[in-house]
This record gives structure tokens, C-alpha cells and sequence, in this order.
């Protein structure tokens, strides 16, 4: 008898690690993986605001880009009793993901910021910086052809990052880090986005920043992006303020 509780608790014990490695790589499986968090959370902020007025956001300067800034104020939901539980996944609870809102004046609408991915652009930001420091000025990769009128692909191996490339959130395909001539480094969205038009067949209109391409058919923004116009049956980066 002994032993067969013995067994049983060694059996208990092995299901119980597997489901948490199993629950530990949903949450980096896909946007599929944070469809209830992102449903509970939506539901929380929209009785918030109807009946605070306001949403539980977390202010942010002027200069915080558009898909990083109104940060949704996970700790305040949950003391005020909107929400039951702060999702795992959250940064706030250890977690790799921001959740953040969008179209904030018009339809306030939940999305997953990922927090890896603004880690890597970071990364390779202090590489570029340190590359162009002890280069007089040079830039590694604006020496090459424009990738985008204004805009050169970061030669990783230039500053040892062969390794570093960004993995999209969307795809899960490999795409390049971009950069302007002042060395800010972004991530080009254009495979993803491409990817989309073709799947919809829905024609973009002109002037439209196809970044609500991805953020439509996903729970995620493209983070550390800039915007990007349809030119000439693709999609480009450009340069302007947001």
C-alpha cells in the first residue's frame, strides 16, 4: 500500500510539471494563447470606464510611440474590483507581455504589447549606438543601399548580433531590424503585413497606415515599428511623426 501512494504521489507530481511547462509555453505559443486574458481584461476596462469616465490607464509622456503608450493599470482593476485575477502572462505578475489599449478616444480595444521583442530592439539599439561611437559616426549598414527611401537594413554582423534577428509575433517568421540615418532602430513589419493583404484580398487605401492590418487580424501591436503606406504594391516604412 505503502508503495502504490508512493507511486501515485511520484505520478501527482510528474502530470503537474508537465502541465506547467505546457502552460508556460502556451504563453509564448501565439496570439491564440491570450484570448481569454485579453477577453477578461476587456470586459474590466469597459465596466471601469463606464463607470469611472475614465480608463485605467498609466500615464505616459508625449513622446511614448503610439503602440507602447496607454498602458492599462492591471493593479488598479484589480484592487478596485473590476478584475478577479491579473493574468500571468502580465509583466505585473511576472509575466512577458504589456496589456495596453488602442484606439483609446474612439473604441478602447485591449492588445498584447511583447515585451522580448522591445528587449531585442533595445539590445541592438545599444549595439548600434556603440558601433557608431567607435566608428566616427558610421552607421552599420548606411553605407549599403537604401532597403526604403531614408531607411537601411542593420547589418548585424557588424556588431556581433548575428544571432539577434527579431522573430514576428505574427508570423513567427525571422524579419530584419531597420534604421534610419540617425541610427533609431525599428522592426520591418513588412513581411507581416504583406502576408494579411494577400490572405484578405482587401485592397489598403490610400494614405492608410497598415499597421491596423496587423493589429485587426491580431491580439498584438507591432511594437518599436513606424508607419507604413502601400506604394507601389507593397508595403513601405515611413518617416514621419506620429
Amino acid at each position: 500500500m505503502a508503495r502504490q501512494i508512493a507511486l501515485g504521489l511520484l505520478l501527482l507530481a510528474f502530470i503537474s510539471l508537465l502541465s506547467g511547462c505546457m502552460y508556460r509555453g502556451e504563453q509564448h505559443a501565439g496570439p491564440a494563447s491570450y484570448t481569454d486574458s485579453v477577453d477578461r481584461i476587456q470586459r474590466a476596462l469597459d465596466r471601469f470606464q463606464e463607470k469611472e469616465g475614465i480608463l485605467p490607464i498609466i500615464t505616459a509622456g508625449q513622446e511614448t510611440p503610439r503602440y507602447e503608450k496607454y498602458r492599462i493599470d492591471l493593479d488598479r482593476l484589480k484592487r478596485m474590483g473590476y478584475l478577479d485575477e491579473i493574468p500571468s502572462a502580465a509583466f505585473e505578475k511576472g509575466g512577458n507581455v504589456y496589456f495596453l489599449v488602442i484606439n483609446e478616444e474612439v473604441d478602447p480595444t485591449v492588445k498584447v504589447l511583447d515585451l522580448p521583442t522591445v528587449q531585442k530592439v533595445n539590445d541592438i539599439q545599444r549595439s548600434v549606438n556603440a558601433y557608431r561611437s567607435s566608428h566616427g559616426g558610421k552607421l552599420p549598414g548606411v553605407e549599403a543601399e537604401e532597403t526604403y527611401p531614408g531607411l537601411y537594413t542593420v547589418d548585424l554582423s557588424l556588431i556581433g548580433a548575428e544571432d539577434d534577428e527579431p522573430v514576428s509575433v505574427y508570423s513567427g517568421k525571422t524579419l530584419s531590424y531597420i534604421m534610419d540615418s540617425q541610427g533609431t532602430v525599428y522592426v520591418d513589419y513588412a513581411f507581416d503585413m504583406m502576408q494579411i493583404i494577400d490572405k484578405t484580398q482587401a485592397a489598403p487605401e490610400q494614405g492608410e497606415d497598415l499597421r491596423t492590418r496587423l493589429t485587426d487580424n491580431s491580439y498584438f501591436v507591432p511594437v518599436k515599428s513606424l508607419p507604413y503606406r502601400f506604394i507601389d504594391g507593397a508595403p513601405v516604412p515611413v518617416i514621419e511623426s506620429e
